[in-house]
């Protein structure tokens, strides 16, 4: 291969990979959460022991634009679904912490996403919302990591929520006291639905 050759050949795979990450960064498309797939876990240190929950998700779906930034859609938390293992701080968490049937759903709408999908697959992403529990909005940023692999995503977060801070009600008795904020984890996987330019790039 002549020197010219060679340097077209080097042009040509820089442009390559140059439009792959320009079209990595462009992608738009709408999520389907699997609620069969998906885990809600939840932990709340306390003085004698630290306790561990899920919830249920009923179901979710994401509208992402990583170009533009536009994101828009519901995730939809089961309230009443609670659960710890101890029937009896289950039904005081329900009735008194997050009065579930009053308010029986905790929702996230997301409203403006940013991040990377690499060539890999790998995706990090942020995703600022509106957080609505105990029958109040909060504005939150929740950071998450992710797969893709084809149209299949699989990807987890981690955040805390400062529920006394918010108006609910501290579940501490006497010396028996337990963390203000409770941390959360979600693991999940969906399908991806392209749009736009990413629809007839990604096949």
């Amino acid at each position: 291969m002549s020197s010219r050759s060679h340097a077209f050949a080097v042009v040509l795979v820089i442009l390559a990979l140059a439009h792959r990450a320009v079209a990595a960064q462009s992608l738009s498309g709408t999520l389907e959460l699997d609620p069969a797939k998906t885990l809600i876990e939840f932990r709340l240190p306390g003085t004698l022991h630290t306790t561990h929950g899920k919830f249920k998700l009923e179901h979710g779906t994401i509208r992402a634009d990583l170009a533009t930034g536009e994101a828009s859609g519901s995730i939809v938390v089961d309230a009443r679904s609670g659960d710890t293992g101890i029937g009896a701080r289950d039904n005081e968490m329900r009735k008194s912490v997050l009065e579930a049937q009053r308010y029986p759903t905790i929702t996230f709408e997301p409203r403006h996403a940013t991040g990377q999908l690499g060539r890999d697959g790998q995706l990090q992403a942020r995703l600022q919302g509106i957080l609505t529990i105990h029958g109040a909005e909060h504005e939150i940023v929740v950071d998450v990591q992710g797969r893709l692999v084809g149209d299949n995503l699989v990807a987890r977060t981690h955040f805390s929520v400062p529920y006394v801070e918010w108006g609910m009600e501290d579940p501490s008795v006497l010396f028996l006291t337990v963390a203000k904020k409770v941390d959360l984890d979600i693991a999940t996987s969906g399908n991806v639905v392209w749009t736009g330019d990413s629809a007839r790039s990604s096949h």
